[in-house]
């Protein structure tokens, strides 16, 4: 696997070795020793499994408690995933980092916990993996703002992206909790 850092500290581009040929491809999309030795040591208690069409745009999502490291990818379609620091006492607070995460170019991104999370789809429809490293815990969750002017995400939309309840209703960064 090739272990890049990302813009921001502690985010990481993960691109395994794909073995392809004329009958399909094969790839570790995880091992625990690679990803240690490339200093990403995590234990994962949980994978999750969405499917969204385009413009769905899902988070910015975070744990005040019981944070969530993630580690993310997609395995049909696109998503331009996004990460915002919201660790208040790092010196990249409030910086985000896009990246556009495929099916074709099985890029993985690592997304420690103090970090909020979103991706909106680009393609037709996508279908995104994630492992995270505590359970869900909704009374510990909170959104920030997918469009808050003091983070300006470039958000790659023609349009309005569909939104759900919860994500309407974020906060912005001048006013939430962290």
């Amino acid at each position: 696997m090739k272990v890049t850092p990302a813009a921001l500290p502690d985010i990481l581009i993960i691109e395994p070795r794909v073995f392809g040929d004329e009958r399909g491809f094969f790839f570790e999309s995880y091992n625990r020793r690679a990803l240690a030795d490339a200093g990403l040591v995590a234990e994962f208690v949980q994978d999750n499994h969405s499917r969204s069409t385009r413009g769905v745009l899902r988070g910015l999502h975070y744990q005040i408690e019981r944070a969530q490291g993630k580690l993310v990818r997609v395995v049909a379609g696109a998503v331009f995933d996004v990460a915002v620091d919201m660790r208040r006492s790092s010196t990249t607070f409030g910086r985000w980092v896009g990246i556009e995460l495929s099916a074709e170019n099985k890029r993985m991104l690592w997304i420690p916990p103090g970090f909020a999370h979103g991706f909106l789809v680009v393609s037709d429809a996508a279908e995104f993996l994630y492992k995270t490293t505590d359970y869900w815990y909704p009374e510990f969750e909170r959104t920030l703002l997918w469009n808050d002017p003091a983070v300006a995400i470039e958000w790659p939309l023609s349009g309005a992206p569909t939104l759900a309840a919860k994500d309407v209703v974020g906060r912005p960064l001048a006013a939430a909790e962290v």
